[in-house]
């Protein structure tokens, strides 16, 4: 029974885990595929449960294997923190960083503040995984996701990076055919771009006007020929004239700086997307962490003194 878990296969299953296949993990661990289908038949066998349900192109974890995945990413982190607690990692940050963000920010502005920052810190290893959809927040598969919006969660960390408000836009050849929406039932009249990502209700459209008591909240139902899960997509169409569009303001700057996209009701409020870090409360005292959060939240705030808001 002692060695029915051995700490090297904590890290292995890990790998293996995110990798997704065999033949994923295999390249990741510099191994040929039948040695990684060995080292996971051994520790099954030691373990006496399956962890691992195998296909010919994926593999999907047992309720057990789910267990023992938890647990040892669990323990990696542990492992990790401590080492950094007794002053082995405190000069210098080091060590793997998984980190979560949306497609198009991701793509636009985290990868490369991480290509920054790991040319500061060479001894740090970003995976950084781009989804639709973030993970759920208990997700132990990340160490810090990008995110729009505060989670409404106690349980993790959540730091404020940037300011985001969402905009209304179009370009001026559409506002031009279709003429400019004066109030949010207006834009029930006209064709709008969709985007269908994370939870948030499609094809809803909350705007706020007004003030003092006289503000008010409306709930626009849009209609439109054209819908994406993809937000660089629905620029590029709402730049072709194709229909107004509801984006956040981090993708829209410089198209409405130099007038290829105009401001649609720009006395409406819509909902803020501010960006924010978030990271489990048994990371906080993790200085790979620490250090990727600190160095996001500068480069950040770098870009927003650039564009000058």
């Amino acid at each position: 029974m002692s060695d029915t878990v051995q700490p090297a296969d904590l890290s292995f299953f890990s790998t293996l885990s995110a990798a997704g296949s065999l033949s994923a993990a295999a390249r990741e661990l510099g191994l040929t595929a039948a040695a990684v289908s060995k080292r996971l038949s051994q520790m099954e066998t030691r373990a006496g449960v399956a962890l691992v349900n195998r296909t010919t192109r994926r593999m999907m974890l047992t309720p057990e294997g789910e267990l023992y995945l938890e647990r040892a990413r669990r323990i990696l982190d542990e492992i990790d923190e401590l080492s950094e607690l007794l002053g082995s990692a405190k000069q210098s940050p080091k060590g793997l960083l998984r980190v979560n963000a949306t497609l198009g920010f991701g793509r636009s502005h985290v990868a490369p503040v991480i290509s920054r920052f790991v040319a500061q810190h060479p001894q740090v290893s970003v995976q950084l995984q781009l989804s639709v959809t973030p993970p759920p927040l208990t997700d132990d598969a990340f160490d810090v996701c990008i995110r729009f919006g505060e989670p409404p969660d106690t349980r993790v960390v959540a730091r404020r990076l940037a300011a985001n408000r969402r905009l209304l836009c179009a370009a001026p050849s559409y506002i031009a055919a279709r003429g400019m929406p004066l109030t949010a039932h207006d834009l029930t009249r006209h064709n709008c771009i969709g985007i269908r990502q994370g939870d948030e209700a499609y094809g809803v459209w909350r705007l706020t006007s007004g003030r003092g008591t006289s503000r008010k909240t409306e709930a626009v139902r849009i209609n439109g020929t054209l819908t994406t899960n993809d937000g660089e997509i629905a620029v590029k169409w709402a730049l072709e004239g194709h229909g107004i569009l509801m984006r956040a303001e981090w993708d829209l700057g410089q198209y409405l700086a130099d007038g290829s996209l105009v401001r649609v009701l720009p006395d409406h409020e819509t909902p803020n997307a501010d960006i924010f870090a978030v990271y489990s409360q048994r990371h906080q005292m993790s200085n790979r962490i620490r250090a990727f959060v600190d160095f996001i939240a500068h480069e950040l705030k770098g870009e927003v003194a650039r564009r000058g808001s």
